[in-house]
């Protein structure tokens, strides 16, 4: 068939699958924006081109230019086939060294897709304004694929919408200009495989006033004080950004809602007019007058209804809200208690289940579903940021939310809640900490309870109450992707480093949470999410994560219980159950997802250890119950779960709770008690009287001061495994010739939960690698980073390998991890190892398996993951602080000896938990007698109480018989070795010294 009969051939079968198009005479010629015959190419910023992109590396898709017999134009379209877990797409930006576009002539963009009938919906977003394509607004709408063949989608500049989470640096004015276009982009569907073809995008069709105008006002409620007005403001804009070429008129007036015209408001009616020659921005107001009467009364509405001409109306009716007042639960002054039981009283069964509903701001179907559906709060999941993503932008973004809440009859302000696991890591700029493992390898409770206070004062500065941290799982498997969220496998030093709580939460009575520097902290994850077993895991790759975790229920009390306890004491406000299932050997139940086992919710965690705050589920974590959604929502509600993370499915989820009580199948006494310990926190926080961001400790975001902290930390939580001939500290005066994957790379160093969920290598924040610190440190530091400089003429080499960034089961062993070092990295150490005398540091979040290059190795260092401050390992590097950090986990000889920790009956690792050599003072000598001499300073330590002197002689015992140790380690030595550490952090200062003794004589 000759190609132009094709052409009418397809453009017959558009004109049947579509509504015709009918072009009018005046109307402009369309204008194309790509057409895919390779006038574009496939580049990126500053030039003009079509990119990929994607939220991991699998997401991006792949896309080609492809000769069709069947294109809609010339020869060619643009194919492309995807498989998206997260979110991935392409874009076409201009050029940023030329002029923007100038779209405000026509009517809007359309473009021919070729159908696969899937019924799914694929974004399409336009850039307006800005500096560049990549610094643009964005404005988005959607169309869904439900037909076969080309198809030609028309979509008019009136249909986009303002994306109100992902914004440009700059320039922001929300108003679809339109006059200066950085181009487009496509964001494909998600969860399924899929193939697409594309072509001929162009502008059509001409603009006119009532397409391109529209009538908006400066907010969508206005809160007032009972007597008070409000003023709303009401502009017109245009696409164009030009004068109005026609009248626009806005009839307002105020009708409906819960407030009582003439009672409690003085009505308004009236018509506001904006001539033709009216700039593009200009306003009005209406003022709206609210009256007194001597009443307590909740909350009463007065929407004010907009009737457009000649423009586009608002998207939603204002409203002004007459703030609650006088009722008992606002009164500061009354006990907790009484403002709780007061405010439950009032509430409906719908305005309870929305207080138990946790939603991603970012699946916000709309920000008014915040009052429709009273939701009690939302989160930012790892990488759901705003943009900018500044401090000033979270503050705003989160502000807007909580004005939503405002329109709601007892106006509940939100709790938002993040994972600043380590430091407030989804923002850029912050002060990053060390990743939890190497916080329990500085065995300094003190510092991180230092290292949780400057965490909670910039996730507070932001307008963030809540954190969903510290992890308190004790790993007992290096091969779990979460190994570096916890503290260590022992559960005694998880117990020591829980004075982070106090950093983050203040005072254990809950009255600093308040202060505008203190969060509320959640513990996580309750409980034995540490103790997966390997090959469990049924959660798609995963290996080990959210597996089944089987233990005796004594091992289960002493492991992973115990340090929830501690939690509860300390005042923790907020409790995470696992993913992880639950098998208690011999209990005759098999294992249960810890999200559906009241036995361990309501049974140990609320009625025996006496928790008080509420409980949250984690990510969408009650679909993995077995059962049907109304299943999956009573079991986990009835085992105890208060608030519900059910990032995109809210509505369902509040339905469905509501439809559960109502049937009888959960009690309206349980919604009450979750209710209720909600709402605790948030008087607790001071959120009904400051329901928004307090900035005033911005300026301190990622201070010097606040850097000083994670520096310390840094420092602190360096472990020195071997130092042969003194190594290390390095001196100024040396050469040193630094190599390895990871020495420069501040997104390695920081690892994953940084900026985004995953974490990603390269430059994602403000910080200083290893190197940075190194020069600035004054040392003479030549680098290459894959060893290839010449190697002759230096005194001393280090090099810095390790892991890339991962979280979650994503970093599993087995789901495409292991825990050997990379060929280049290998190469590196072999390299400058075999050149000169050399130091290798291992920043990873998790031991890697390094004996087969031992010998070859002269200092040994585990890094740890350090966060932002690479000026810590460099003190340490170059002495200005000692090294005194110690092994929170057993490091293994090899993947076939995990499981491995302290107390187990067959003991043989490379290095015991608890290693860890120092640079800070001279080893006791004397031997036997010494260990004899401090034996009884730890029998009178325990007689005493005193626990300062105990540790002291244990550290001292500790130093002299790891220097008799040395690298001959044996299982006869290292058993003991590390369960002295245990005693000493559960201790008992006399028998530490007494393991000890035993390490020192079987050596």
């Amino acid at each position: 068939m000759p190609r132009t009969a094709l052409l009418v051939s397809t453009a017959l079968l558009a004109a049947l699958l579509s509504p015709a198009v009918s072009q009018a005479a005046d109307d402009p010629a369309p204008v194309p924006v790509d057409r895919f015959e390779g006038e574009v190419p496939f580049a990126g910023q500053p030039a003009e081109g079509i990119f990929t992109w994607g939220s991991d590396n699998d997401d991006p898709p792949q896309l080609a230019l492809t000769a069709r017999s069947d294109a809609p134009e010339g020869a060619e379209v643009l194919t492309g086939t995807y498989d998206i877990s997260g979110y991935g797409g392409f874009t076409h930006d201009f050029a940023a060294g030329q002029p923007a576009h100038d779209w405000s002539a026509h009517k809007g963009i359309r473009f021919w897709w070729d159908g696969r009938n899937t019924g799914k919906k694929t974004a399409f977003e336009i850039k307006d304004g800005g500096a560049n394509g990549e610094a643009s607004e964005l404005w988005t709408t959607s169309f869904t694929d439900d037909f076969s063949g080309w198809k030609q989608i028309e979509i008019p500049f009136t249909d986009f919408t303002y994306r109100t989470d992902y914004q440009p640096v700059g320039g922001i004015d929300q108003v679809l200009g339109l006059t200066g276009m950085w181009g487009y982009a496509v964001t494909l569907p998600v969860g399924v495989k899929g193939q697409f073809a594309m072509d001929d995008v162009e502008l059509y069709g001409k603009a006119d006033q009532s397409l391109r105008a529209s009538v908006r006002t400066d907010a969508a409620v206005y809160p007032v004080k009972e007597g008070g007005a409000a003023t709303v403001r009401v502009s017109v804009a245009t696409t164009g950004s030009a004068p109005i070429d026609e009248p626009v008129t806005v009839a307002y007036e105020s009708a409906g809602g819960t407030a009582e015209s003439g009672k409690d408001y003085t009505p308004v009616k009236g018509e506001i007019t904006f001539p033709a020659g009216t700039a593009s921005g200009a306003s009005r107001t209406v003022q709206v007058s609210t009256l007194k009467d001597k009443s307590a009364e909740p909350a009463e509405t007065i929407p004010l209804k907009l009737t457009v001409t000649g423009a586009k109306a608002p998207t939603e009716t204002p409203q002004v809200v007459i703030d609650a007042h006088g009722l008992p639960y606002l009164d500061a002054k009354l006990p907790l208690k009484k403002r709780v039981a007061d405010l439950v009283s009032r509430m409906s069964l719908e305005e309870k289940a929305g207080q138990m509903t946790q939603a991603e701001r970012g699946a916000l179907t709309a920000q008014g579903d915040i009052a429709t559906y009273d939701l009690g709060s939302l989160l930012s999941g790892g990488g759901s940021t705003p943009t900018p993503n500044t401090p000033g932008a979270w503050a705003k973004m989160i502000d807007a939310f909580q004005l939503r809440a405002q329109a709601t009859r007892f106006q509940i302000p939100l709790i938002y809640g993040v994972d600043a696991v380590h430091g407030h890591n989804n923002l850029t700029g912050a002060t990053i900490m060390p990743h939890n493992i190497g916080i329990g390898a500085t065995r300094d409770p003190r510092l991180a309870e230092r290292t949780g206070a400057v965490t909670a004062s910039e996730v507070r500065a932001t307008g963030i109450p809540w954190d969903f941290a510290p992890c308190l799982c004790v790993t007992r498997d290096e091969r779990w992707g979460r190994s570096y969220e916890s503290f260590g496998e022992d559960p005694a030093l998880v117990k020591s480093m829980e004075t982070i709580i106090q950093g983050l939460q203040g005072a254990r009575s809950g009255k600093d949470l308040k202060d505008d520097d203190k969060v509320l902290a959640t513990a996580k994850h309750f409980a034995g999410d540490g103790g997966t077993e390997y090959g469990s895991s049924t959660t798609g790759s995963y290996t080990i994560d959210q597996g089944i975790t089987k233990v005796t229920r004594e091992q289960l009390e002493a492991i992973h219980l115990s340090p929830y306890q501690t939690a509860v004491d300390r005042g923790i406000g907020s409790v995470m159950p696992s993913y992880s299932s639950l098998d208690i050997l011999g209990d005759g139940q098999g294992p249960v997802k810890m999200h559906a086992r009241a036995d361990m919710i309501n049974g140990v965690l609320k009625d025996r250890m006496g928790f008080d705050g509420f409980v949250i589920s984690d990510w969408a974590a009650i679909d993995q119950i077995p059962g049907d959604y109304a299943s999956d929502v009573r079991t986990s509600v009835n085992a105890g779960l208060d608030m519900i993370m059910v990032p995109y499915a809210y509505k369902d989820f509040r339905t469905t709770l509501i439809d559960e009580v109502k049937a009888g199948r959960v009690s309206e006494s349980r919604v009450t008690d979750a209710v209720s310990r909600i709402l605790t926190q948030k008087f607790k926080l001071g959120l009904f009287e400051k329901p928004y961001a307090d900035t005033s400790g911005a300026a301190a975001i990622g201070s010097p001061a606040h850097r000083a902290v994670a520096r310390e930390a840094a420092a602190e939580s360096q472990v020195l495994l071997k130092n042969s001939a003194g190594v290390l500290p390095l001196k100024k005066s040396q050469k040193v010739y630094v190599a390895g994957s990871n020495a420069d790379d501040l997104g390695n160093q920081t690892g994953g939960w940084t900026i985004t969920w995953q974490g990603a290598s390269g430059p994602v924040t403000q910080g200083t690698t290893i190197l940075e610190g190194m020069r600035s440190a004054g040392g003479d530091v030549t680098y290459s980073k894959d060893a290839s400089a010449p190697t002759a003429g230096y005194d001393v080499g280090v090099v810095v390998v390790g892991e890339t960034p991962y979280a979650e089961g994503v970093g599993d062993v087995g789901n495409g991890n292991d825990l050997e070092l990379t060929a280049a990295d290998k190469e590196a150490v072999d390299k400058v190892c075999a050149a000169m005398k050399c130091a290798v540091l291992i920043v990873s979040g998790r031991p890697q398996l390094i004996g087969d290059r031992l010998a070859g190795i002269d200092a040994l260092v585990a890094s740890w993951l350090p966060g932002t401050e690479g000026d810590g390992v460099a003190d340490v590097l170059y002495g200005k602080r000692a090294f005194t950090g110690q092994l929170p986990v057993t490091w293994p000889k090899s993947e076939s000896q995990l499981p491995i920790n302290v107390g187990d009956t067959s003991y043989d690792p490379q290095f015991p938990y608890g290693w860890g050599l120092t640079t800070l003072t001279k080893v006791p000598a004397g031997g036997t007698a010494t260990l004899k001499t401090l034996a009884k300073a730890a029998e009178a330590a325990d007689r005493t109480g005193s626990a300062e002197a105990g540790r002291a002689a244990v550290t001292q015992a500790r130093l002299l018989v790891q220097q008799k140790l040395g690298q001959t380690l044996a299982p006869t030595t290292t058993k003991p070795f590390a369960n002295a550490d245990h005693l000493l952090l559960t201790g008992h200062y006399a028998s530490a010294i007494a393991s000890l003794t035993e390490a020192y004589r079987a050596a």
